[in-house]
């Protein structure tokens, strides 16, 4: 028995010398193929590069996770009669100031339109590789690539993402996007475009500001999109699909299929977000937090990486005015004596920059306060 430990130690200490993280992540980089790729190819492990620390694994273990919690379920079917819209605009409240995260309901976005949405994206990733790797480069505007902190993160993250940068601005052509998704993507962007002008009426209301005000700021003008696709995995217990962050955005409007995995920390405990057929998740992002004076709360949110798969998810990243520059701050409105602002005037553009100079993990939100 002695010698056998003395084996296995050899074993692991020689595995630990030789194991080179930067080669690893280069070669995996390298191949343009993805996570999807790994399981194409047959892995039944999750490569090191993807594994988290067991310090990180022994801290899963001890946080508490809420099985009896949920995000709170938001119909805004009746927001024409005042009635209707103040109940609404109240219960936006609460979740923006409470959770940052909520689910619409009856958002009158059509079911076809939203499994198309997922269907499309779907076929993008189960593409040939080939045809996926002529968009593999980490400074299109079109793209696809895996874990853009690839090279800052402690671990990769188990997903493959399709990027579209900057879709309503006209310096994107759609004949740029995919073919096999092109449709799709136009047809849903133009619903969820619509969808994000009357949250932003919403959250403006519960501000208490002029229904048009965000609106008016631009927060919603310029969008971008991430179509995410998460392999099943053959060790979840070891990764995550997405590691925690909070959005560097106005709002995010997610649409994911029925498998789950999102999960929002609240008070301390992560709380799984249940797929309803039909629902978006809408969450608070950093720079909305910030113009609205902490009214809001931005929270870390993330995606656990599941044996069954794949997980699809397209967040729309509502990322007001990057190009001019235009600068944004807590709304004069909201400042008083009693209500001194809490950060500084920011440019899109800025923060975007060092947003993408770090590990996904890190927070930003502090470098802004005043």
């Amino acid at each position: 028995m002695d010698q056998k430990t003395d084996i296995s130690g050899c074993q692991e200490s020689s595995v630990a010398v030789n194991y080179n993280r930067e080669e690893e992540l280069k070669a995996f980089d390298d191949s343009k193929a993805g996570v999807k790729g790994l399981i194409d190819s047959g892995v039944t492990e999750v490569p090191k590069i993807f594994i988290r620390s067991p310090e990180e694994i022994a801290e899963e273990l001890a946080r508490r996770k809420s099985t009896d919690l949920q995000i709170p379920v938001i119909d805004i079917s009746d927001i024409k009669g005042s009635e209707g819209r103040e109940k609404v605009v109240n219960e936006i409240r609460i979740a923006s100031e409470e959770w940052g995260f909520f689910q619409v309901v009856n958002h009158g976005i059509p079911l076809n339109v939203l499994d198309e949405m997922i269907d499309g994206v779907c076929m993008f990733h189960d593409q040939d590789s080939e045809i996926k790797k002529a968009l593999y480069d980490r400074a299109k505007k079109v793209r696809f690539e895996t874990n853009y902190d690839l090279y800052r993160s402690k671990s990769a993250s188990w997903r493959d993402t399709l990027t579209i940068y900057n879709l309503a601005s006209d310096q994107l052509g759609h004949d740029e996007i995919p073919p096999v998704c092109r449709a799709t993507t136009m047809e849903y962007m133009k619903h969820v475009t619509n969808l994000g002008n009357t949250l932003f009426e919403l959250l403006s209301e519960v501000l208490g500001l002029n229904h048009d005000h965000l609106n008016a700021l631009e927060c919603g003008r310029d969008h971008t999109l991430l179509c995410h696709y998460y392999p099943a995995c053959p060790e979840p217990e070891l990764t995550l699909g997405a590691d925690k962050h909070s959005d560097p955005t106005f709002l995010t409007v997610l649409l994911q299929n029925q498998l789950g995995g999102l999960q929002v920390m609240h008070k301390n405990q992560w709380v799984d977000v249940q797929p309803i057929s039909g629902d978006l998740v809408v969450n608070i992002g950093v720079l909305l937090q910030m113009i609205s004076n902490d009214k809001f709360k931005s929270v870390d949110h993330r995606v656990v990486a599941n044996l069954a798969g794949p997980r699809i998810s397209v967040a729309c990243f509502f990322v007001g005015v990057v190009s001019p520059p235009k600068p944004y701050g807590p709304i004069e409105e909201l400042i008083s004596v009693e209500n001194p602002p809490l950060y500084k005037d920011f440019l899109v553009s800025d923060y975007f920059a060092e947003f993408f100079s770090r590990a996904l993990d890190k927070s930003r939100v502090n470098d802004y306060k005043i």
